[in-house]
């Protein structure tokens, strides 16, 4: 079986996967992460508890680490669509873990709550979007999230 360390990732991302604990990708992040860093489409299916948010997240941070840096506010490349907000929160938080030791700055947004942390988090910019689409759309039609400058999207 492949290691994390023959994966061809930048050093942040080996060290936040060392503190996390991780040392050999499951099957999908295994299939996965390569694809992905090379720039393809994917459409990944597997069972709960096989890393499939690992398989999508590390390759994402690798690959905004890659582009140079806008100048000015942050704007949001990066999209990522969940149905829950239980589920926005967890890939927030492996985002979190996974780009803890890079630049990258990420926000989640969902309904259920008042928006003001939310709406500041996006003004001050953010790279990485994790959102459900309830709440996504009532941010897009007050003006608060544009998406011109996706590159990635994950659903």
């Amino acid at each position: 079986m492949i290691s994390f360390e023959e994966l061809d990732l930048i050093d942040p991302i080996k060290k936040a996967l060392k503190t996390e604990g991780y040392t050999k990708p499951t099957p999908i992040q295994a299939q996965s992460i390569p694809l992905i860093l090379a720039g393809n489409d994917l459409l990944g299916c597997a069972q709960t508890g096989t890393g499939k948010t690992a398989a999508f997240a590390i390759p994402i941070i690798q690959l905004l680490m890659k582009q140079t840096p806008v100048k000015g506010l942050r704007s949001i490349r990066t999209l990522i669509v969940t149905p829950t907000r239980e589920l926005a929160i967890q890939i927030g938080e492996s985002f979190g873990a996974y780009g803890k030791n890079t630049h990258l700055k990420y926000t989640v947004v969902f309904g259920g709550v008042g928006q003001k942390a939310q709406t500041d988090a996006l003004q001050k910019g953010v790279d990485i979007l994790v959102a459900t689409p309830g709440r996504l759309l009532d941010l897009m039609n007050q003006r608060f999230i544009t998406l011109k400058d996706i590159n990635i999207f994950v659903f």
